[in-house]
């Protein structure tokens, strides 16, 4: 431990680069997931029956494929194809589109708990569809989105360290670099294991007051805890 913490000492350029690595990918990654969420599972509510066939077809295969080999085919495979994309771009959109096909599900099924008699009573007062999604469905529904997406969200940070096997310079391969360097095995993961825990727990605490805000304007009970 001893010649370790000096070590580490040298090393933190390098480590908080690889946190800002981390942190990018994330926020990126959760950017596109959230897109791809809403785009996927509104389509996946459509009145055409094609819609709906053929998003579930694509919620599936991204939900049902392995991320890792979904990160290795844009990095290996693509290239192949004649498209090429940078290390981290290629991370940004397997985490993208893997996380949003789970988003999907999440954004389906809390519109679905919505009680009809709110779409309902949209209907009475002479909203149109737009209208209603806008303006009586989703800010219910988004409540309800903000626990899943939340668990998503951290999960996905906790896949970051795939980036590493692209030659990603995340937090992963800048801590594995001062292991190599120290021999000090134990000591680096720790550290490693110590960083992605406050992360995760900002992540975390930030979405419950997302999730508390959203409650209170909506006047539900414990919005203001």
């Amino acid at each position: 431990m001893a010649d370790f913490l000096p070590e580490l000492g040298r090393a933190l350029p390098a480590l908080g680069e690889g946190v800002l690595v981390t942190l990018a990918a994330t926020g990126l990654g959760a950017a596109l997931a959230l897109c791809l969420a809403f785009a996927l599972g509104l389509a996946s509510r459509s009145r055409y029956l094609l819609a709906r066939a053929a998003t579930r077809v694509v919620v599936e295969f991204l939900r049902g494929t392995s991320l890792y080999v979904q990160l290795f085919w844009l990095f290996f495979a693509l290239p192949m194809l004649g498209f090429r994309l940078e290390p981290l771009a290629c991370g940004v959109l397997a985490f993208g589109l893997n996380y949003g096909a789970y988003g999907a599900e999440v954004v389906r099924g809390s519109i679905a708990a919505v009680p009809a008699t709110q779409t309902e009573a949209a209907i009475a007062l002479g909203m149109g569809p737009g209208q209603r999604l806008r303006r009586v469905v989703l800010p219910q529904a988004y409540v309800l989105m903000l626990p899943p997406f939340k668990n998503l969200l951290i999960q996905l940070l906790k896949s970051t360290p795939l980036l590493s096997l692209v030659t990603v310079a995340e937090l992963t391969f800048r801590v594995d670099q001062l292991r190599s360097a120290t021999g000090a095995t134990v000591s680096a993961y720790l550290v490693l294991l110590l960083v992605y825990f406050g992360v995760a727990a900002l992540l975390g605490a930030g979405m419950n007051a997302l999730e508390r805000a959203a409650k209170a304007r909506l006047g539900q009970e414990g919005g203001g805890a």
